[in-house]
């Protein structure tokens, strides 16, 4: 219980209470007060400098057309704004609601909350997409952010760290490997116990491989933190690649908000192939070359610092509905 209590209050995570106090203040504010915030927000494009950046992000998470979909089918299956409910989990509907509330209630449209790795046959605000063509249905948002968008402070040098990757995560569900989650379990069958890779699982029902949960200050002791895909995209990616320790992953299959297709391989992150087998030849190659390593360091801080303006994330956030409630509804 003392270790369990240790780690909620020095996790390192978001916030979950503040984020739901924002969070619920924020949709429950009057709807003319909503559209008042949009149309700021609006008028306030034309005068950015960053302009043209901002609307390249917005037509990359948005790629809907007049023509790419059936809007008989997409009348059948959305709902109106008024009468979208709560899903569950909750931060689906949080995240998208606060700024969907500031347009007209009766435009329809259609939220899909959770792990979305597949393209719907509307068009539908999620929080990610698999990598690859036809994905025009799959509207990005910035979706679960409390558990997604997290960047640390690393004081801590690269040289400074161990010569190790870590990994702690979820391999199963029910004491059964999870399909969307083998290339995990593959990965922890093929290197626990090798001393260049410190190796634990959370779930209860793999006692061989069990390990209690690691802070992210603990994650940062090592020069390289691995970052695996779950049932999309890896949750971890953000908070490393803002820190002084390097990212190492094969290539993404899917993408969030964070525009995890936009990653250059060993440019921002470190890339082993898909069935691991190149993992500590790729580790020894940047611990003999630090140079490089250090270089890959400041390349991810440097894609991570895109999001950081929050005033420009909440217009982007804002155009993207835009453009989906223009197409969709028109």
């Amino acid at each position: 219980m003392g270790a369990r209590l240790s780690y909620i209050f020095h996790s390192g995570k978001n916030s979950k209470l503040k984020y739901y106090i924002e969070s619920f203040w924020s949709i429950r504010k009057p709807h003319w007060l909503k559209v008042w915030q949009y149309r700021h927000a609006l008028c306030s494009l034309e005068k950015r400098l960053d302009k043209e950046y901002i609307l390249e992000r917005v037509n990359y998470y948005n790629q809907l057309t007049q023509d790419s979909f059936d809007k008989r089918t997409f009348a059948e299956k959305s709902l109106t704004l008024r009468e979208q409910p709560i899903v569950h989990p909750k931060v689906y509907f949080l995240d998208s609601y606060r700024y969907a509330k500031s347009f007209p209630l009766s435009n329809r449209w259609c939220l899909l909350a959770g792990d979305v790795n597949y393209v719907p046959d509307v068009p539908a605000v999620v929080k990610t997409r698999p990598l690859g063509k036809d994905t025009c249905n799959s509207v990005l948002m910035k979706l679960d952010k409390v558990r997604h968008f997290l960047f640390v402070h690393d004081k801590k040098k690269w040289i400074e760290k161990k010569n190790v990757a870590i990994f702690r995560g979820l391999i199963g569900q029910d004491g059964q490997v999870d399909a969307f989650k083998r290339n995990r379990y593959e990965f922890v069958k093929r290197y626990f116990g090798d001393p260049m890779v410190d190796i634990g699982v959370l779930d209860k029902q793999c006692p061989e491989w069990y390990s209690e949960k690691m802070t992210i200050g603990e994650h940062l002791d090592y020069k390289f933190i691995m970052s695996l895909e779950g049932n999309d995209v890896a949750s971890n990616l953000k908070w490393v690649m803002s820190s002084n320790s390097i990212a190492v992953m094969p290539r993404p299959t899917c993408e969030s908000w964070f525009m995890e297709g936009k990653l250059i391989p060993n440019y921002h992150y470190i890339e082993i192939k898909s069935d691991y087998s190149d993992l500590k030849e790729r580790l020894a190659y940047y611990i003999d070359h630090p140079e490089e390593a250090e270089a890959i360091i400041r390349h991810a801080h440097e894609y991570v610092d895109q999001f950081r303006d929050r005033k420009r994330e909440h217009l982007i956030s804002y155009l993207v509905l835009k453009k989906y409630f223009d197409i969709t509804n028109s």
